[in-house]
């Protein structure tokens, strides 16, 4: 019964939201205040130092936190010691005609490859078997059509047909059409 007690007051006091954005809005730009015990950030300055040479802050007297130099809220985006550029900053210098002597040589542009070799109408109806069998069994299965003796043989033997005759044209990579059995030939 307690408990309700509890619940009951929870449900009395509202949520004042006009309040709490009041606050944050207040508090915009103020950095927060460290916590007990905690050790300060090192300054830009101090980064490449050795961890005994920084972090020598004094601790103000004062309740009011001292002021910074430059406003918070910005962020360093660049390495110490690079500078203020980045690595999107670096641009390539142009090419000169000069740059090159007589042991460069120059740009490579590859020769054109050569063009396909034309199928026969063999391989092309295998390749049709291989590709239009299960093609056709998955348009069967989407317009839900009754799946026959013909339709699935007609599929299924058309894979395994081209795909047989595939196999079987397949080059061999012998270069040498020679009797292999001779041993190394000097």
């Amino acid at each position: 019964m307690a408990e309700q007690h509890d619940s009951d007051k929870r449900d009395e006091q509202p949520f004042d939201e006009e309040a709490a954005w009041a606050a944050i809005v207040a508090g915009y730009g103020e950095e927060p205040a460290d916590p007990p015990g905690a050790k300060p950030f090192k300054s830009i300055e101090d980064l490449a130092l050795l961890e005994d040479d920084v972090n020598d802050v004094p601790e103000s007297t004062s309740a009011e936190p001292a002021k910074p130099d430059k406003p918070l809220g910005s962020s360093v985006v660049f390495a110490p010691g690079v500078g203020t550029g980045g690595p999107r900053d670096y641009e390539v210098a142009e090419p000169k005609d000069d740059d090159l002597d007589d042991t460069d040589e120059g740009h490579f542009v590859p020769p054109e490859p050569p063009p396909l070799p034309e199928a026969d109408a063999t391989a092309k109806f295998a390749w049709l078997g291989v590709i239009g069998g299960p093609v056709l069994m998955l348009v069967a299965v989407i317009l839900r059509w009754d799946m026959t003796w013909w339709l699935t043989t007609l599929c299924i033997g058309g894979f395994l047909g081209g795909f047989a005759t595939l196999v079987a044209r397949m080059r061999g990579d012998d270069e040498d059409d020679d009797d292999p059995g001779r041993g190394a030939v000097v």
